[in-house]
């Protein structure tokens, strides 16, 4: 196995400078966290109350003194139960090298530890499909909520909202090249400002209404269910509205790390949001006509625009978490194979996972204008917002539950019981915002329902794909055994083959040997391998076997946070020491037929088909030279 050696001199800075410098990238850290991480549950005081009271809401509920202590109530342990216990306590620690959300949490489970690994697999699958549907609906009504504050300082501002919307996310989603770094380095500021707005606004009703705090007894929860029975449990769809980034936060763990995102949330993002929630409940104990935008109702009216200019700012710092965190569960998934390849670009050279997708980036901005421009308020985006979220959040649970009992060996009553009470909220939430399925909650569904056909097709396609080679495929021993009697002919220069097996031959080399009846004196077939880990040591990266007659196999493994670059990582192999000028990298480029016998239905076929056609190039995606490759047509009939 080759590996490679690099020897560190001691630093000639003073640990005191050391030290300094490490705490300014933390501290750079936390403010990138509270800007990328928390935009999104940092902005949902703009709407969550008014969802739970506003008349425009079919299932909102009068604000009476009981009413609102009983709301405030369900808001703080919701924000405690799920964000603090669930997330930031529990979930956080099933970290997969330091990458989070539920692909990453997947590959933590043994696989030979489960009885029925397909099962699970096809259930977080489903919930990251459901991560992009709720990836939609959160720049939608996060940047809507905040212009539609333009109709409560004027109502001549209502016609200009959708407009202004749009154009507010297309810039949002055009900045995104500029990569998670840069752009928290500019969002971080803008968000401790938000939260310190919020904080000031609901400060100021505590004052005149401190006993609004008493609802934090949760006999003031058990008081609302009892007084309004059912109608009170679909109103949690509203209430769940509070805790809507738990799920981002987890999968946006890999870009800043699990210290700075906790430290943003103690120190900034839970204390603000706690002060205005309890203050907007402050103001209705004084004012219930203030119901039907509670938010904007805390804000003097001297500064509504100024509020309504940084709420929107804040609001597109909100979308940045599930913006970046659908890049992350992309990349997973191109790299355990439940994705086609995309344009993954680089946008930090000192931290890996960040990353911007192109295509993810463009088909997110258009999904989310056609949101817009279908549902038209925020009222009735809420209907469709919580359904997606809820049902990740449950299928986290029963997967970190798998991954404690399995992989960490809890017993079964501990993880049960931990696993049981996550549930409950879960399941309740998800119950809640199920009601709401007809109003709109079909759209972040039909949305992951899409998602979730193409993640399985590729997986179902590449596999068949896989046997169809593996039937005709010439054993390697054959063919090295030929070569060492036929002598053929063999020129100057490296030739590397694709392999997808250390045990047969690539047919783009039995196509090209047929076709020109030679051989480059030096034939590499590399394979290239996806390890469930985010990144391989580079000690661990390559295993070369020389198999005489001038061939060498190599297998190059990659995790699942790694982009693959083929030319870099055999040029650090020293026992290959290739010329860049005199090497070739031969590919297969198949025509994919759907008249074959293949078990598949014939609408996956097509599919597969069609994303195969369209997939990023597998040029591009290895990073091989462009003027360096031969590419060679094969049919295959499905």
């Amino acid at each position: 196995m080759a590996s490679t050696v690099t020897k560190t001199s001691p630093s000639s800075h003073p640990p005191a400078a050391e030290a300094a410098a490490h705490h300014g990238r933390r501290r750079a850290l936390v403010i990138g966290a509270i800007g990328v991480v928390f935009g999104d549950i940092g902005t949902s005081p703009l709407y969550a109350l008014k969802e739970c009271f506003s008349p425009e809401n079919p299932h909102h509920v009068a604000a009476t003194h009981g009413n609102v202590l009983g709301i405030l109530s369900l808001v703080f342990w919701a924000l405690t139960m799920v964000i603090v216990v669930k997330y930031l306590t529990f979930i956080m620690r099933a970290d997969n090298v330091g990458a989070g959300g539920i692909l990453a949490l997947l590959a933590l489970v043994p696989q030979k530890a489960v009885a029925k690994p397909g099962a699970l697999l096809m259930l977080a699958l489903f919930g990251t499909a459901l991560l992009y549907g709720d990836g939609v609906i959160t720049p939608a009504i996060s940047v809507l909520s905040a212009i539609e504050g333009l109709e409560v300082a004027t109502s001549a501002a209502k016609p200009v909202v959708l407009p202004l919307t749009v154009a507010v996310l297309v810039a949002l989603f055009l900045v995104q090249k500029w990569g998670t770094g840069g752009i928290g380095k500019v969002f971080g500021p803008v968000t401790l400002l938000w939260f310190a707005i919020i904080a000031l606004l609901g400060a100021r009703q505590l004052v005149h209404s401190p006993e609004v705090l008493f609802a934090i007894d949760p006999r003031h929860a058990v008081r609302f269910f009892v007084e309004n029975r059912l109608h009170g449990f679909l109103v949690l769809g509203s209430v769940f509205l509070v805790v809507t980034g738990g799920e981002a936060l987890y999968a946006d763990m890999g870009h800043f790390g699990r210290g700075p995102i906790r430290i943003g949330w103690y120190t900034v993002v839970f204390p603000a949001l706690l002060l205005n929630y309890f203050g907007q409940g402050a103001m209705l104990l004084r004012n219930p006509a203030a119901a039907a935008n509670p938010f904007y109702g805390l804000v003097p009216e001297w500064a509504l625009y100024p509020v309504v200019a940084i709420a929107t700012a804040a609001t597109v710092v909100a979308s940045q978490a599930l913006i970046s965190g659908a890049f992350s569960l992309t990349q997973q998934a191109v790299q355990l194979g439940y994705f086609p390849r995309v344009t993954i670009v680089h946008t930090s050279k000192s931290t890996e996972g960040q990353i911007f997708i192109p295509e993810i980036n463009t088909a997110l901005l258009l999904a989310c204008i056609a949101c817009v421009l279908h549902f038209k308020s925020s009222t009735a985006l809420a209907a469709a917002y919580g359904i997606a979220v809820t049902g990740t959040m449950g299928i986290t649970t029963i997967v970190y539950y798998v991954v404690v009992t399995r992989a960490w060996g809890w017993p079964r009553w501990k993880a049960g019981a931990l696993a049981g009470l996550f549930l409950v909220f879960d399941t309740a939430f998800f119950a809640a915002n199920a009601a709401k399925f007809v109003d709109g909650g079909w759209f972040p569904i039909m949305v992951a329902g899409a998602i979730f056909a193409v993640m399985t097709t590729w997986k179902r396609g590449r596999r068949e794909l896989a046997e169809k080679f593996r039937s005709t495929m010439l054993p390697l021993d054959t063919f090295l055994a030929d070569l060492a009697v036929t002598k053929p002919l063999r020129v100057r220069g490296t030739a590397v083959f694709m392999a997808s097996s250390a045990v047969g031959t690539p047919p783009a080399l039995l196509h090209h040997f047929k076709h020109n009846q030679a051989l480059h004196e030096r034939l590499v077939l590399l394979t290239v391998e996806s390890v469930p880990i985010p990144e391989v040591a580079p000690g661990d990266r390559l295993t070369v076997v020389d198999k005489g007659n001038g061939v060498t196999h190599v297998t190059a493994r990659y995790g699942f946070m790694e982009q693959p670059n083929i030319p870099k990582t055999l040029a650090a192999c020293p026992s290959l020491t290739l010329e860049p000028m005199r090497t070739s990298y031969y590919l297969g480029r198949e025509t994919l037929l759907t008249t074959g016998t293949s078990k598949m239905a014939r609408w996956r076929k097509w599919l597969f088909a069609f994303i195969s056609r369209n997939a990023r190039p597998a040029t591009a995606y290895f990073g091989l030279p462009a003027n360096r490759v031969v590419e060679l047509g094969m049919q295959i009939d499905l």
